[in-house]
């Protein structure tokens, strides 16, 4: 693949530069007659059978050369006996075609070519993307150096056509390096190339920059405008998707020289093969590309079929040529393709797993993790390290004897709860402003303390993340007081943050301006901000928030207002009876169910 792409992407530049220029004897239909006829015929004369005027098809040549009532539209080799050349060089309006009230004319021009083709024999050729692929002669006598300097050579000598004199060494390495890499040569390159009198100097050249890894860059930059690949959904929001991994496996692809049935295959059903790879489920990124939308009011069962839609038209586009997307309405008036097998093709792509709207989402499901192989060698580690530590607590806990506090003498002792750290509570769910998946870095670091990453907020004018509590809920104890370790981004820091547990607000710092949590809805201020820079402790009562003691705590929202802040190691600490305790005691457990 990689060799056919350099090769393809050099000699378009060339060929097509004097394209136009050609005038060739021999017509041909694709090339010549069926942009025509596809321009003024078609429309009555083509694929759709709705739309055919008498039944009449000029497409194909079982509808042309077909006798009806005496008369034969097109008798290959002979203009008399052909009624198309009658009717488009007749002067009668009520006779010519196309029909005047079609607004389609035929130049003197495009009548010669039709001419000079049903002359010739009229030959018809079935739409491009269906001609077998055929390895043509190479054109005798043109002295070329290569098989695509011979072409070229014989249709400019057709042409009547004198080619330029070579380039300069200077700029074919210029010409090569922009083509294979998207980026100029280096003087060192170009240098190189100059002092290489060897006569495969240039063919070195070429394997150099195949051998680049810009050369898979600059070639999936072309694919993707095909895969119609973006970084965002394109609609409502335009949120960011972490769609990048199908991006470089794009580039790894070309890279690596990957069969072109496997690049074919992989993305468009690599999560249908046996135990698919890393690599293969990535593929079918191609399918994930389209526009997408999670905006209110949204109507799922219209955007399971427009997704549907859109993934079927694009892989007839990509992969057979074909502007398939006209037949989701009709057959197709220009290309072979009917609307019944349209919707053949896309019932496939209608039984796709992902859902009709993205939820405004970085990630909407389903989609894989694709660790690194550093990330890979560390989680299996640890997987082994959990699997033999709960191996030794297991061990443990089969000659452990344990006596329930409701057995002990009552009295209150301290108890904690950990809110998050680390990571949310288990069962937990979470929003924040972003609609995205909570922030999580793990630099700064908050220390020995608390584990390896901290919740990072940042907003140019307000962010919250809200914590909902759904598999069990917090109980507030006696004296209960919330801890939540703070640290202000020296050069961003916020101008208030506030904490929220569902009965009452707190805040600290300045009171935004010209925000809506202004005039009273930012709840009771404790004081100012700590210093940036630096981890600190913000302390707030449960009375404060508005919580009595046994109450249930089924959220926690923390805010943060433009600027940049880092959460860790939220608490919850006060007195308890650990006989009635649920925290300590299966047996207050137990009642409370």
């Amino acid at each position: 693949m990689k060799r056919f792409c350099a090769l393809l992407v050099l000699a378009l530049g060339s060929a097509l530069g004097f394209a136009s220029r050609l005038t060739a004897a021999d017509v041909e239909f694709n090339r010549d007659v069926r942009p025509i006829l596809a321009d003024a015929c078609f429309t009555c004369h083509g694929f759709d059978a709705k739309a055919r005027k008498a039944k009449l098809r000029l497409d194909v040549p079982s509808g042309a050369f077909a006798e009806r009532r005496g008369v034969v539209p097109i008798t290959p080799g002979n203009l008399k006996e052909s009624e198309v050349w009658f009717r488009i060089t007749s002067a009668d309006p009520d006779v010519r075609m196309p029909p005047p009230d079609s607004k389609k004319t035929l130049s003197a021009a495009q009548k010669e070519t039709i001419r000079r083709w049903i002359e010739q024999g009229a030959k018809y050729q079935k739409h491009w993307s269906f001609e077998p692929v055929r390895r043509p002669a190479l054109p005798d006598g043109t002295g070329a150096r290569t098989p695509i300097d011979a072409f070229l050579l014989a249709r400019l000598k057709k042409a009547g056509l004198t080619p330029r004199p070579e380039a300069d060494r200077e700029t074919l390495i210029r010409r090569v390096a922009f083509a294979l890499t998207g980026l100029p040569p280096t003087i060192k390159e170009v240098d190189r190339f100059l002092a290489d009198k060897s006569a495969n100097a240039y063919e070195k050249v070429v394997d150099r920059y195949l051998a680049s890894p810009r050369f898979g860059e600059e070639m999936a930059r072309h694919w993707l405008d095909v895969a119609r690949y973006a970084d965002t959904h394109g609609l409502h929001l335009d949120n960011e998707r972490e769609m990048w991994p199908y991006r470089d496996w794009v580039v790894r692809a070309f890279n690596k020289n990957l069969p072109f049935d496997k690049f074919t295959v992989w993305q468009l059903a690599g999560d249908l093969l046996p135990n698919p790879t890393p690599d293969q489920l990535t593929a079918t990124g191609f399918n994930r590309c389209n526009v997408t939308t999670g905006e209110g009011g949204s109507i799922a069962a219209e955007w399971a079929y427009r997704n549907a839609v859109d993934r079927t038209a694009t892989t007839a586009q990509t992969w057979l040529g074909l502007t398939a997307g006209c037949a989701v309405c009709h057959d197709h008036k220009y290309d072979p393709i009917t609307q019944k097998e349209f919707y053949s093709l896309y019932a496939f792509f209608y039984s796709s797993a992902d859902p009709p709207l993205d939820g405004n989402v970085r990630d909407t499901g389903p989609f894989v993790k694709l660790p690194t192989p550093a990330q890979k060698a560390a989680l299996d580690a640890a997987t082994k390290a959990e699997a033999d530590t709960r191996a030794r607590l297991e061990a443990v806990a089969a000659v452990a004897e344990y006596a329930d506090p409701a057995g002990t003498k009552p009295g209150k002792r301290l108890v904690s709860d950990v809110l998050f750290d680390d990571a949310f509570p288990y069962g937990s769910s979470s929003q924040n402003t972003s609609r995205n998946a909570a922030d999580w870095v793990a630099d700064p670091a908050f220390g020995a303390k608390s584990g390896r990453r901290v919740l990072r907020q940042a907003n140019s004018y307000f962010h919250e993340d809200a914590v909902t509590f759904r598999l069990r809920p917090f109980v507030v104890p006696e004296n209960g007081v919330f801890v939540a370790w703070v640290r202000l981004d020296p050069a961003h820091p916020p101008g208030a943050l506030a904490v929220d547990a569902g009965k009452g607000k707190v805040w600290w710092g300045t009171e935004p301006e010209d925000s809506p949590y202004g005039g009273g809805k930012m709840g009771t201020r404790k004081g100012p901000l700590p210093a940036p820079g630096q981890w600190a402790a913000l302390t707030v009562t449960a009375a404060d928030l508005r919580l009595k003691p046994g109450q249930a705590i089924a959220s926690l929202t923390m805010q943060e207002f433009g600027g940049v802040a880092y959460w860790d190691a939220v608490t919850l600490t006060g007195e308890a009876d650990p006989a009635a305790d649920q925290r300590a005691s299966f047996q207050a457990w137990w009642k409370k169910l």
